[in-house]
Formats: C-alpha cells, sequence, structure tokens
C-alpha cells in the first residue's frame, strides 16, 4: 500500500495559478501509473488526469486539457499538478491517487486531498 499527502491548495482568484504536490511512501512510486481526482461540494469525486510510470504518457479529461499539467519526479517520489487559468469551477478538494500498475482507469490508492478554491 502507497501513502500520499498532498499539498499546495489554497484560495486564488479567477486566472490564476496553483501547483499541487503529492509526496508518496510505502510501494513503489516509481513503478506505478498516478493520477489526479478532484471533488467539488455536492458532487461526487471526478478523475482529472494521470501520468505513466515513466512520465512519457500523459491524459486529461477535456476540461482542464490545455490549464494543467500533470508531472511527476521519481527520485523524489513526487507527484505534481500545475494548474494554470484557474476556474470558479475547478474548485474542489483535489486528491492524489496510486494505480495498482500500470492501469489509468484503476486506483486504489488516495491522500487525503488538499482545498482548491478559486474566487471570481
Amino acid at each position: 500500500q502507497v501513502q500520499l499527502v498532498e499539498s499546495g491548495g489554497g484560495l486564488v482568484q479567477a486566472g490564476g495559478s496553483l501547483r499541487l504536490s503529492c509526496l508518496a511512501s510505502g510501494r513503489t512510486f516509481s513503478s506505478v501509473t498516478m493520477g489526479w481526482f478532484r471533488q467539488a461540494p455536492g458532487k461526487e469525486r471526478e478523475f482529472v488526469c494521470a501520468i505513466s510510470w515513466s512520465g512519457g504518457t500523459t491524459y486529461y479529461e477535456e476540461f482542464v486539457k490545455g490549464r494543467f499539467t500533470i508531472s511527476r519526479d521519481n527520485a523524489k517520489n513526487t507527484l505534481y499538478l500545475q494548474m494554470n487559468s484557474l476556474k470558479p469551477e475547478d474548485t474542489g478538494l483535489y486528491y492524489c491517487a496510486a494505480s495498482d500498475g500500470s492501469s489509468f482507469v484503476d486506483f486504489s490508492s488516495f491522500g487525503q486531498g488538499t482545498q482548491v478554491t478559486v474566487s471570481s
């Protein structure tokens, strides 16, 4: 089991930027696909983006494509999410997640989340 701790959330005005980080420990971070999810108030948690173990393959949902960038530093066991051109609808609790392996669909481990609030 991998343990995940997110940081970097906060309050930002629309159009601003934030960079989230996720420090992983436990199971080998560098060998699994990692992803970011978010949950807005009153809504279900939704997938945002993911990155392969090597960083060579990424996938973004349409609503963040061109604005968010996922990356990883396997030497530091850290996952990142650079969020630019933020919109009020990006507000939510952001979670990092670890896949069981190479899957971009099945994520079994989640962190506690970091809050992102975008004001209009």
